[in-house]
């Protein structure tokens, strides 16, 4: 099952693509800047998702691997009852309830590199998207520093009309 915050991360990252190649297209730096946030804001929620991901399926897979080892243990149980070589079969009962613990243990690691490794990206990638959007930002402001205070101005009106509501 995909995470929620890969489809919606994915499909922002797309919007914020096609909103940055129009602004561009049409020589709206405001566009361009906001697409190319937005693209980055896509991207870490995607790979937020990932990492959810993989950790869930991490979760699973312990879970189904400890579900085996019941039923190895069961089964071991079961083929004890009534026979004359216990011991040969609690030996075997053994060894393949420490062969699935092996196998879940590496399964629990390569799940935690993974997670780890999927968090790291996202947090470089969007480290540098921030960097990049900052760097516009800081681009647009300078070459258009008035209409850069009229769109803060406006900004702020909007939100406190949002915050406090319409009196």
């Amino acid at each position: 099952m995909v995470d929620i915050d890969r489809v919606t991360g994915a499909a922002k990252e797309l919007g914020g693509k096609v909103q940055g190649t129009v602004g561009d297209l049409t020589g709206s730096k405001r566009d361009s800047v906001e697409g190319r946030a937005r693209e980055a804001q896509g991207a870490a929620e995607n790979l937020y998702g990932q990492a959810k991901d993989t950790v869930r399926d991490a979760a699973d897979h312990v879970a189904e691997t400890a579900r085996d080892i019941g039923g190895k243990v069961r089964d071991a149980v079961g083929n004890l009852v009534g026979s004359n070589d216990v011991e040969d079969h609690a030996r075997r009962a053994k060894g393949a309830a420490e062969d699935t613990y092996e196998r879940a243990e590496r399964s629990v690691r390569h799940a935690g590199r993974e997670a780890y490794d999927t968090a790291e990206d996202a947090y470089e990638n969007g480290g540098r998207y921030l960097r990049q959007g900052g760097r516009e930002v800081t681009s647009q402001v300078a070459e258009h520093p008035v209409a850069a205070l009229l769109v803060a101005g406006l900004l702020g009106y909007g939100l406190g009309l949002l915050i406090h509501g319409r009196d």
